[in-house]
């Protein structure tokens, strides 16, 4: 039999990897299936009436169609809705397509990106897919630390930096006058990036990057992944100066959005009220998550996000044991990898019903655990 055709250089140097382990996987793997799903941060709640409707419309009538290359009319009603001009925005498929794309743009092989060690680590997959050199800084008091990264930044020359506010995986935050100081601090040819997933769950005012904000070295990326629900998707953007964005179109998908995902994107942010709503509902359960960490002895983070980051106030060998009963119990979550972010589990929000379970379920892993 002849050889197989060879891998390019890059790609053969890296080993298979996928970043994150789906539930559904894991239920193959199991033989069973997730009686709550609390481990990928998604909306357990159904999406926007008005964005059903336009689903099954769109379904009807334009599923047969080519998307629309340009995704005009969901980059003015962006533009609009985040206080931009249509030319600063790129529609893709969610934050992560974006990321790699971004990626692909700004670093040649052999650059340097710079991150928290234990940040999400999708950015980490595609620096290393297109030949890159990651450089970490650890998180300081459970918060990434700008000052650090960009000090690295200066230190190693990085092309990019990468954080995410608020934060995943740790739910928590950094004021928004921190991030001017890093686009300032930062090499005049390194690039921000800041990835504002879960924007809309922030209530801290001082910590929220204010519509129109701008900085030549930043981009800022948003989805429809979290509080609108539409993780099914993918769909997000990023927002950018005008010759920046113009770049993406050397590389992007121009077909990578598709129809359905556009019109459902317009419908979703045309409801300002059911937003609201999920806002809302997120906050109580939240809240509820925490009280229950706190009704077993361990230690909800602060959090501004769709999920709380529990501190079980061990090592990680012992969060990780936790997190297996949690597993066997039917409850799907997930945690931090890297110590001493790892000493934590992390739980989606989700309704009453799974948070009831939940509830039965914790005291039952932590006893189970209670002899390491």
């Amino acid at each position: 039999m002849p050889d197989l055709p060879p891998f390019a250089p890059i790609p053969a140097s890296l080993p298979a990897t996928v970043p994150f382990v789906g539930p559904e996987q894991m239920e193959r793997e199991r033989g069973r299936a997730f009686a709550a799903r609390l481990g990928a941060n998604e909306l357990t709640l159904e999406p926007s009436p008005l964005v059903t409707e336009t689903l099954q419309q769109a379904a009807t009538d334009e599923a047969r169609w080519y998307p629309e290359s340009t995704n005009h009319d969901l980059i003015d009603a962006l533009a609009s809705h985040f206080g931009y001009h249509p030319e600063e925005i790129v529609v893709g498929e969610g934050i992560d397509g974006l990321l790699g794309l971004v990626v692909r743009l700004f670093m040649a092989p052999g650059d340097r990106a710079v991150t928290s060690l234990g940040a999400y680590p999708t950015f980490n997959y595609h620096v290393a897919g297109f030949g890159g050199v990651l450089e970490t800084v650890p998180y300081n008091n459970d918060r990434e630390d700008l000052a650090a990264l960009a000090a690295r930044a200066r230190d190693t020359g990085a092309r990019l930096v990468y954080i995410s506010n608020p934060d995943n995986p740790m739910g928590s935050w950094v004021a928004h006058r921190d991030v001017e100081k890093l686009c300032d601090a930062v090499p005049s040819d390194c690039l921000v990036l800041l990835d504002e997933a879960y924007a809309e769950f922030h209530t801290d005012p001082e910590a929220i990057t204010p519509p129109g904000f701008r900085r030549p070295n930043l981009l800022r990326f948003r989805t429809f992944s979290k509080a609108y629900g539409l993780a099914g998707l993918r769909v997000g953007c990023a927002i950018g100066h005008p010759n920046l964005i113009a770049g993406f179109d050397r590389i992007r998908n121009h077909f990578g959005v598709t129809r359905l995902s556009q019109r459902a994107a317009l419908a979703a942010i045309r409801d300002e009220a059911y937003l609201t709503s999920v806002i809302a509902t997120v906050a109580a359960a939240r809240e509820r998550l925490a009280d229950i960490a706190r009704e077993n002895n361990l230690t909800p983070l602060p959090s501004a996000t769709n999920f709380v980051t529990i501190d079980c106030g061990r090592d990680g060998d012992y969060a990780r044991a936790v997190l297996r009963e949690i597993l066997a119990r039917d409850i799907f979550i997930r945690m931090p990898g890297p110590a001493p972010l790892d000493r934590c589990i992390r739980i989606s929000t989700g309704s009453d019903a799974e948070l009831d379970l939940v509830s039965e379920v914790l005291p039952e892993a932590l006893k189970a655990t209670a002899h390491i």
